[in-house]
């Protein structure tokens, strides 16, 4: 039985034909011709599959050391393969891929330097960094980040010589030099650091002892010892560290002293924001009073009914600042209305009344002379809010009494 390639004779000895040449290439006694033949023809087919799968490597871009292994080993193996089928063209495309690895491999040397650059210049990234860690001022350093980020860039060093490409010895050890003589110093001027802060701990805990001393005994004051204690919690912002568990109990005795004068604080304004409230109250009642006041149809009534309500405005006392719109704003909304209703009157009955003054005034310049008593006191109190307010309020009698002196 013979096929374009080989052939078996009668002994069941199969024969190849290589390049016009038969030769033998074994003897399948388990079987008839046809299967002997097949068996062979199979083991060519297995041939060619590996061949097959060099050619797919190498489009793939496999490693081409891993690649002329391959090719060398199945050049051997295509010499004198015991197979039957055409092996020229095996050879002949085993052939063809040769070229193209040594290309692949010129490019790997390419490639292998430029990973070596990289590497170079990673390590160097390293060690820059490493030495900014160790020239950094130790008493502005976060030492626990420091480590973190010490530690980050030993084990990216180390992750680079185990995963990286080899690195030329003589670079490679100078920025080795380098980097460990940064982590050197890092650990030198940490230890430096933390010996000099035990010190300024025990320094630290003596101070924050006497202002805790002092702000317990501000208690006493309640809500007169505000100031100082903030004073004294300023003192405690600069007084530094010492160990945490002293900190956390010092803190704690010193925030108990703080609460207990603020609390007192709080009474004192739950009281104050009690009268604001009556005040708010009285004078929403007021300004129902004077809703129908209608200064253009009775001018006279009108101010008599306002010069009332404003007296009686002054002794409800003050509200709350963010109450001020709904009472002050519409009073003076009024007053404004009055004075206008005023001015237009003496322009249309009599400009010669315009240098008089009438009860209105007379009301008014008292209400000013008051309120200038209450300045003066609330002056020597420093009191900056309350005379800020007074200062509105007398501005606004004196705007209204300039219209009715000049109107």
């Amino acid at each position: 039985m013979s096929t374009s390639f080989g052939r078996v004779d009668a002994e069941n000895n199969v024969f190849v034909t290589d390049g016009g040449v038969e030769r033998k290439v074994g003897q399948y006694t388990a079987g008839d011709a046809e299967k002997a033949l097949s068996f062979y023809t199979i083991r060519f087919a297995d041939l060619e599959a590996q061949v097959r799968i060099l050619e797919q490597r190498v489009k793939g871009g496999v490693d081409p050391k891993n690649l002329k292994k391959a090719f060398e080993a199945l050049n051997v193996e295509l010499v004198e393969p015991n197979v039957v089928g055409d092996i020229e063209s095996l050879r002949a495309r085993v052939a063809a891929v040769a070229p193209v690895i040594e290309k692949h491999a010129a490019e790997k040397v390419e490639e292998n330097k430029e990973a070596v650059a990289a590497a170079l210049k990673a390590r160097e990234e390293l060690v820059l960094k490493a030495e900014a860690l160790a020239a950094a001022d130790p008493a502005k350093t976060i030492w626990k980040t420091a480590t973190v980020e010490l530690t980050a860039l030993f084990d990216a060093w180390q992750a680079g010589q185990k995963n990286g490409p080899r690195l030329p010895k003589s670079e490679a050890d100078a920025l080795w030099k380098r980097f460990s003589a940064a982590r050197t110093k890092v650990e030198a001027a940490k230890r430096a650091f933390f010996a000099a802060s035990d010190s300024a701990g025990k320094a630290a805990k003596a101070a924050k002892l006497a202002l805790v001393e002092k702000a317990e005994a501000l208690t006493s004051k309640g809500a007169d010892a505000v100031a100082d204690y903030r004073k004294l919690l300023d003192q405690w912002k600069t007084a530094g560290r010492s160990n945490s568990k002293a900190d956390d109990a010092l803190w704690a005795r010193f925030k108990a002293a703080g609460d207990a004068i603020y609390a007192a604080k709080g009474e004192q304004v739950a009281v104050a924001s009690a009268s604001q409230a009556e005040a708010f109250a009285a004078k929403v009642l007021l300004l129902e009073e004077i809703a129908g006041i209608n200064p253009e149809e009775d001018l006279a009534g009108a101010k008599k009914l306002l010069a009332g309500i404003q007296d009686r405005w002054e002794k409800a006392g003050r509200v709350a600042r963010d109450q001020i719109a709904q009472s002050e704003d519409k009073l003076k909304a009024i007053e404004a209305r009055v004075r206008k209703a005023e001015a237009e009157f003496w322009r249309a009955n009599d400009p010669a009344a315009k240098a008089r003054k009438d009860d209105a005034t007379v009301k008014i310049e008292e209400a000013i002379a008051k309120l200038e008593k209450e300045l003066a006191a609330a002056t020597t109190k420093a009191d900056k809010k309350k005379i800020a307010d007074i200062t509105e309020s007398i501005a606004a009698r004196q705007s209204w009494l300039e219209a009715i002196t000049k109107g």
